[in-house]
């Protein structure tokens, strides 16, 4: 998929308003597929990013978490560990299935994906459920790739 245009798509957040990617790539969009809201693992990554969002600031990127869960769960979740991020919901795993972000059980794999703001894919990273990629080991990756 890098390299590939990345479809538009439009999902609700965790305050019921409308995201449109095509519409908030004046930024790169981080696409942060994750398993389940206030689960262990994920609350340490949301953490993480929360802590550092002058660093993606600083490098144009602006992260937005996906899984499949509804909007009071992102919520939830968001009022849970103070997040100023936009956590979407995918309820029919259309935005999902099209990023490959999906496991054999129809959950979110934790998945990384990175959209210029030419609206194309240029990084890609899938993990275990049980890791997670802090923010600094992003920037570096992305720095190391020239991608950023």
């Amino acid at each position: 998929m890098i390299g590939e245009i990345a479809a538009n798509f439009r999902l609700y957040d965790q305050q019921g308003m409308l995201f449109d990617l095509y519409e908030n790539l004046t930024k790169k969009v981080l696409l942060v597929f994750y398993p389940r809201d206030n689960s262990l693992v994920c609350t340490m990554q949301f953490k993480n990013y929360q802590s550092n969002l002058d660093l993606f600031d600083k490098n144009n990127i602006l992260p937005v978490g996906i899984n499949v869960e509804n909007s009071n769960s992102h919520k939830n979740f968001c009022d849970n560990l103070g997040l100023k991020f936009k956590l979407l919901t995918d309820a029919d795993k259309a935005v999902s299935k099209r990023f490959g972000a999906l496991n054999f059980l129809g959950m979110n794999k934790r998945k990384l994906v990175l959209i210029n703001t030419d609206r194309k894919i240029i990084f890609e990273k899938t993990t275990l459920a049980i890791n997670f990629i802090a923010t600094d080991d992003i920037i570096k990756e992305l720095k190391s790739s020239n991608i950023i």
